[in-house]
């Protein structure tokens, strides 16, 4: 059985450089750029940051459940956060071929309606605490507050009315991030959660 085994393997094995030798150099340059030093080429790989925390160290149960919710919440909120920051950079990049500020003007009423329609069953979903938690992931990915992005696209009233909307609930639409302070547990897990470990 071992014998053959082996066997299989090298047959992978040299099917595997046969194919990877019959690619184009064009391809592989797609897939892993090159480096060309003193007459050697060496092929480079650009890999992601990848952060290593120490174990928090949770000494009762009601802390075990607050990191455990803390988790749950940030990978609920976090896709929502980066779609906003998508759409935000689509939508200003779409306005700009547009001609004038009335063009303007409907397309972004017409975005409204349109995520508000979209969107509006997953938000009545999420909790009081799920919602603080994406004002200041979108300040994290957008790197302006919920508050400023409503008053460039709506104007000063309409971004003054949703803040204090938002102020009935005991949230803010002006809250920043702050990984270093407050937010620096949230961090941690945005940081994992972005990097597949959780």
């Amino acid at each position: 059985m071992k014998p053959i085994f082996i066997a299989c393997l090298l047959v992978a094995v040299a099917l595997f450089s046969f194919e990877t030798e019959a690619q184009t150099a064009a391809f592989q340059d797609s897939i892993a750029p090159y480096l060309i030093q003193d007459g050697d080429t060496v092929r480079t790989l650009v890999l992601r940051d990848i952060y290593i925390y120490p174990s928090i160290a949770r000494t009762s149960h009601s802390q075990d459940a607050q990191y455990q919710k803390l988790v749950r919440d940030v990978k609920k909120t976090l896709p929502y956060a980066k779609l906003i920051y998508n759409t935000l950079i689509e939508t200003y990049e779409y306005m700009i071929t547009l001609p004038d500020d009335k063009a303007r003007e409907v397309h972004i009423k017409q975005m409204e309606d349109d995520l508000w329609v979209q969107y509006k069953p997953v938000l009545k979903k999420m909790t009081l605490s799920q919602g603080k938690l994406l004002i200041r992931l979108i300040d994290r990915e957008c790197n302006q507050s919920s508050y400023y992005i409503l008053k460039v696209y709506l104007g000063s009233f309409r971004a003054a009315f949703w803040n204090f909307f938002a102020g009935m609930f005991g949230a803010s639409l002006k809250t920043e991030w702050d990984p270093d302070g407050k937010d620096a547990a949230a961090e941690k897990v945005c940081q994992m959660v972005e990097m597949g470990v959780i």
